[in-house]
């Protein structure tokens, strides 16, 4: 396989004063691109640099040359997954809740009475319930007592080490004990990757979407699990009224997030994962921009 270097000059500035330049700079890169972003971000790792600031890439060029660093281990760049469902005006999630409504609560034309010259903004209305798009669910969702959106740590939701387990739902609706055995779960978020999110915003959405059962959610609970994420309609069969997988793991003060989506972008492991709500109080549920981060710190 050809392997790929980046030709490159750049301009460096430090945030404590001074700056850095170079010219005909190469690093190794492992596709045949690489964007102006991560290229910065890998010369400040590569070169080990502090208080790096603003970077300014010039004159790039991907040439076809053999990799200077073969037997040593080459840095990681990051990436960040988008795990959310995109909710707009009128988005459908849950079946007989209301779709929510947004609009215009000040628009840039009224602003521009308020503002001088050339100067205007926007200020949003949204009318909504919680239960919105891609959202976490808290104890008190479920519990009077249970700790609400205010109350649960930022640690709760943030920055966890996290696992994907495959469970098409093409192999079978009801994800069970059997499915989460041999995989290390302890401290982990647990994101169930179903292939339902394919249907998001059509009918067959909420028709025999895939489910954690109640024996899965006590061994996850018994197994001491940060957090667990579906990207399915609902973690419990709505076939009947009982809801087991939520009484358990919120019972235990385990967050749930719902609706996920792209699951399929992550690896099964070497993730982070964050489900970050706002802080409201009296309030159980609400939609999170769920991410995973992938690559090294």
């Amino acid at each position: 396989m050809t392997q790929k270097r980046v030709q490159f000059d750049f301009e460096l500035e430090f945030t404590n004063g001074g700056g850095l330049q170079g010219q005909g700079f190469r690093l190794d890169i492992d596709g045949d691109t690489i964007d102006d972003g991560d290229l910065a971000d890998y010369i400040v790792r590569d070169l080990r640099l502090l208080m790096a600031g603003p970077v300014r890439i010039m004159n790039k060029s991907v040439i076809d040359e053999p990799h200077k660093r073969n037997r040593e281990p080459q840095p990681r760049l990051r990436g960040i997954v988008e795990l959310s469902h995109v909710v707009g005006d009128g988005t459908m999630t849950y079946p007989g809740l209301p779709a929510p409504r947004i609009c215009d609560y000040l628009s840039r034309e009224q602003s521009r009475a308020h503002y001088e010259a050339g100067t205007e903004f926007q200020i949003a209305r949204i009318d909504m319930v919680a239960n919105t798009g891609t959202y976490v669910d808290c104890p008190f969702h479920r519990y009077a007592d249970g700790k609400d959106l205010a109350q649960m740590p930022a640690s709760a939701f943030a920055d966890l080490d996290a696992v994907m387990i495959d469970a098409d739902h093409r192999q079978g609706r009801a994800i069970d004990v059997a499915q989460l055995r041999e995989i290390e779960v302890r401290g982990r978020a647990v994101l169930l990757r179903t292939g339902w999110d394919a249907y998001w915003e059509t009918p067959e959405y909420a028709l025999g979407h895939p489910f954690l059962t109640e024996a899965g959610a006590r061994y996850l609970r018994d197994c001491g699990v940060a957090l667990v994420g579906i990207d399915s309609m609902n973690i419990d069969d709505t076939r009947g009224g009982a809801r087991p997988v939520h009484t358990i793991l919120l019972s235990a003060e385990i967050p749930i997030v719902e609706h996920l989506c792209n699951l399929s972008a992550l690896p099964r492991d070497g993730f982070r994962f964050t489900a970050l709500p706002p802080r409201f109080a009296g309030v159980g549920t609400f939609p999170v921009r769920a991410i995973a981060i992938l690559g090294e710190p």
